[in-house]
């Protein structure tokens, strides 16, 4: 399934498929572990083997490609987003929560509609699943929904597609807006209707609905960044860091479970974390720090009149310079206080890493040198970094070019970076105000949802 294209490349074509055996083992972990009496979720189980699941999954490309050298270091990036149609590593947990439900539908019969929040990124991925399971004959359209909920600072990195260019596909998936001053309120309005109406919704019209943004429907994907770990890269390093952008670090837990299970078969390096941030939502950093998300904890900047530009060189895991303390690079991270970081924090604590937070100041500034370094990936980031619509690659290389220059990089010169996510504005097109809906509190959410199921149920 490994292929070689070029010297500094590692392609894994299809790797849903190529580790269907050893992921459906080890979702059966995660069945076995899952508390009894929570809401409604599929089994963690894959569909078995066809031509259709292999056609469904085939937008599950990974890649490793070799850096040149920073200080001492060797770099790798691990391109976790290869598909086109999403541009993010969301595809790999999408396809498989999708899967999961394609199960469920066909051996109970039940209808379900997954309902998520996201900042974007999620929702497109997910959306693009969905209609990959409906185009491949897996389930129809009066099957399998979703329904979205972002936030309007969002609506700007929300892509168009088959779900919303089809009018029919477009009732029964609708993506919604809701406007709010935090973005996280998204996930309060997609809990309240999931709380408050899901099981009437099962009882009126026979759907199940799935509210998906539990940590293990997507630590279960990111397990196989691990496996391709182990399959394309060398294990004759004692300790590897792994850099990845981060709001939550759904993407390295999954990583650690998966290194977990490798690790019991045999040798692999010991996994660093390495978590890199933006100002806007720095808590996962700030944890690390000092043991809290208080944002009190933040190094004071002061303005330098001459330049224009905040300073502070009180601590080198922030930024040195930046144009506002306030800002907010990419809407993409929104997430404040992460739960996660309870379980982040002493997996750092014992196997190493740390983390950083940069700026959008530091992120322009090194552009030119980002783009130069990533010259002989599959990643093509806009020569005008205005077009740049995901900053998340952008901001894991500046963060370990900042964290090298520091010396705040763990020691050690293996350096794995997980692109996650990097798109322009020549890579989608905008979904138009036209396909969207907006909802102000649960009870317009609800009555949005409500008109899809009943799309589909035909009434």
């Amino acid at each position: 399934m490994a292929a070689t294209l070029s010297a500094p490349t590692t392609i894994l074509k299809n790797a849903l498929t190529h580790y269907h055996a050893e992921l459906s083992r080890s979702l059966a972990v995660l069945e076995h572990h899952r508390a009894a009496g929570e809401v409604f979720s599929p089994a963690f189980r894959l569909p078995e083997p066809s031509s259709a699941l292999e056609e469904f999954f085939s937008a599950s490309e990974i890649a490793v490609t070799e850096l040149p050298r920073y200080h001492g270091h060797r770099l790798r990036l691990l391109d976790l987003m290869r598909n086109p149609a999403t541009r993010t590593t969301k595809t790999l947990a999408s396809l498989t929560i999708v899967a999961r439900a394609v199960r469920h539908i066909t051996e109970t019969g039940e209808r379900i509609m997954i309902v998520t929040p996201s900042s974007a990124n999620k929702a497109t991925a997910l959306r693009d699943a969905v209609h990959r399971a409906i185009a491949c004959g897996l389930v129809t359209s009066d099957q399998l929904q979703i329904t979205s909920v972002v936030p309007g600072a969002s609506v700007g990195k929300l892509w168009a597609s088959p779900l919303s260019e089809d009018v029919s596909l477009r009732r029964r998936n609708p993506l919604v807006v809701h406007e709010c001053a935090e973005p996280a309120a998204v996930k309060e309005l997609a809990t309240a209707f999931a709380t408050g109406h899901a099981e009437r919704l099962h009882q009126q019209y026979g759907i199940r609905v799935w509210y998906t943004l539990g940590l293990d429907n997507y630590r279960a994907a990111d397990m196989v960044r691990a496996f391709a770990e182990r399959d394309l890269l060398p294990t004759d390093h004692s300790a590897r860091t792994h850099v990845h952008s981060v709001s939550s670090a759904f993407g390295l837990l999954g990583h650690h479970l998966g290194h977990q299970i490798v690790t019991q078969e045999g040798r692999s390096p010991q996994a660093r974390y390495f978590l890199v941030q933006h100002l806007g939502t720095p808590d996962m950093v700030l944890s690390l720090r000092h043991g809290t998300h208080d944002r009190a904890n933040l190094p004071a900047y002061e303005l330098d009149p001459a330049t224009g530009l905040y300073h502070q060189d009180q601590d080198p895991h922030f930024p040195a310079t930046t144009y506002d303390p306030d800002e907010h690079l990419d809407p993409t991270f929104y997430t404040r206080r992460p739960v996660t970081s309870a379980q982040m924090d002493p997996i750092i604590a014992a196997q190493g890493g740390g983390g950083i937070v940069v700026s959008l100041q530091e992120c322009i500034t090194r552009y030119g040198e980002v783009r130069a370094l990533l010259r002989d990936t599959d990643v093509a980031l806009p020569a005008d970094p205005r077009r740049l619509r995901e900053w998340s690659l952008v901001m894991a290389v500046t963060g370990t070019l900042n964290a090298a220059d520091r010396g705040v990089l763990p020691a050690g010169e293996d350096v794995l970076i997980h692109g996650s996510g990097s798109y322009s504005d020549q890579d989608y097109c905008p979904l138009p105000a036209g396909h969207r809906l907006t909802a102000n509190d649960v009870g317009e959410l609800t009555a949005h949802i409500e008109e899809a199921v009943r799309a589909a149920d035909g009434r």
